[in-house]
């Protein structure tokens, strides 16, 4: 491969977009830690007893396999790390939007905890405490979906299947709530 032998624009302008690219790297990746970040401490509680009560409760007969949360689950993640980056870009993660961001973030984490933790504290009212965070989380996420939107279409259609999921798994709660 040859070697760039252009000369540098005299006015520096090369150098500031390469900042420019370097810097939307940088914040890229830490979109993505921070999701990831979530995404494990979420995981935690999980873990902790997906194997304990959980295994032994009753679950929605539409219940997929756990293999299935951990993969969905990540790449919802990154999906919105992406997204948040995307608004971020045009300098429009402020207010509103980053406050509605960082909710969905902290009721995303703190779901499994109200769920897998806390059910062999509280049993039954646990699974109804998840169930009114879980439905936090999807009112945070319409809010999220109307401000990131008009922003970046690609951001508004990137969390569609965010939310689906938290809807979908609003109904395995709510299953459980009912049925343990």
């Amino acid at each position: 491969m040859p070697a760039n032998t252009e000369p540098e624009p005299a006015d520096g302008t090369g150098r500031l977009r390469a900042a420019g690219r370097a810097r939307q790297v940088l914040a890229l990746l830490g979109f993505f830690a921070l999701s990831f970040a979530a995404w494990a401490m979420a995981s935690i509680p999980i873990i902790l007893h997906s194997a304990g009560w959980f295994a032994d409760s009753v679950k929605a007969p539409w219940m997929p396999p756990g293999w299935m949360f951990r993969s969905v689950w990540l790449m919802l993640y990154a999906g919105v790390a992406v997204a948040a980056w995307l608004v971020w870009r045009k300098n429009a993660l402020t207010g509103a939007a980053l406050a509605a961001y960082v909710v969905q973030l902290v009721l995303n984490a703190g779901w499994p905890v109200t769920f897998f933790g806390l059910y062999p504290v509280l049993g039954t009212a646990a699974l109804w405490a998840a169930f009114i965070v879980i439905s936090g989380l999807a009112i945070s996420l319409v809010f999220l979906i109307l401000r990131f939107g008009p922003v970046s279409a690609g951001a508004g259609l990137l969390l569609l299947p965010y939310f689906s999921w938290v809807v979908f798994s609003a109904s395995l709660n709510l299953y459980s709530a009912l049925h343990n």
